[in-house]
């Protein structure tokens, strides 16, 4: 089954897309679309509607928040069709010219991510008209994560940086100490629209930003008291009534669970 919806925000196009082989989608991803820039590329399962959204917008340029194949999936198909920049973070240039491996729950759920030679984001702003994008390097989801601020008109597509005010669980390579110190940076730029690719805050985006960090803080700090007094992963889950999501940890072969969270803590506060 696929999925498209398309919702409009001012000048701002968000299409939803999801996929699954069987039964509804279990997660849709958002791509964006202000003038002819596309943010974000959406899962490669919905590569001949991305590429039906390029070509409707007369797309021009590219911009990548990071290397997850929710979000570069149809980065591939649309340098070869289209021949347009795809413009990323050196780092995310780095990781997506060559192949990497997945879990199978990826390649099911978004599909995989072919091999491609993105641009460098070179100067400081990229401006198109009357846009005027700033990548700020926002580190903790991923390696390469990066949020596109369009300084003009206070508009943050924040990739995966925000995803909710509070969040149930990890992947087993985010880092959270990460999150918290790019939240903080990316707090401190002028914005108002958060355009998060699962969870869009049109309006009092900062706010809502604002909310993920004092969560994260709080949760940080909770997990390393308990820590500190030599508990260990379960026991602290018990202790503060950490629920996992069993069904997702099991459809992701434990890469993705709240458990994930607690180690994270745990990591970061031995160092």
């Amino acid at each position: 089954m696929k999925t498209i919806k398309k919702h409009k925000f001012g000048n701002v196009y968000a299409y939803e897309l999801g996929y699954s082989a069987v039964g509804r989608p279990l997660m849709t991803v958002n791509c964006y679309v202000v003038g002819d820039i596309l943010i974000d590329t959406g899962q490669s399962h919905m590569s001949r509607a991305v590429l039906d959204i390029v070509k409707a917008h007369k797309i021009s340029a590219v911009l990548l928040t990071h290397h997850h194949e929710d979000h570069s999936g149809n980065a591939a198909v649309i340098k070869k069709a289209f021949d347009i920049p795809i413009q990323a973070h050196s780092l995310t240039i780095d990781k997506m010219k060559d192949s990497y491996k997945i879990f199978p729950y990826q390649h099911w759920v978004w599909g995989a991510t072919t091999p491609v030679r993105l641009d460098s984001f070179i100067p400081d702003f990229y401006e198109h008209e009357n846009l005027k994008f700033q990548l700020i390097h926002a580190p903790g989801h991923s390696k390469d994560h990066s949020v596109f601020l369009e300084v003009n008109h206070g508009w943050l597509f924040s990739g995966d940086l925000y995803l909710g005010d509070r969040i149930k669980y990890f992947r087993a390579d985010e880092k959270i100490e990460e999150q918290i110190a790019s939240i903080r940076n990316v707090l401190s730029y002028e914005f108002d629209s958060l355009y998060c690719s699962h969870n869009p805050r049109p309006i009092n985006g900062k706010r809502y930003l604002a909310a993920k960090l004092q969560f994260l803080e709080d949760f940080y700090g909770n997990v390393s008291i308990l820590a500190d007094h030599g508990l260990d992963e379960k026991k602290i889950m018990r202790q503060l009534q950490l629920k996992e999501q069993r069904m997702i940890k099991l459809i992701c072969f434990g890469n993705v669970s709240m458990r994930n969270m607690v180690r994270s803590v745990i990591t970061a506060h031995k160092n």
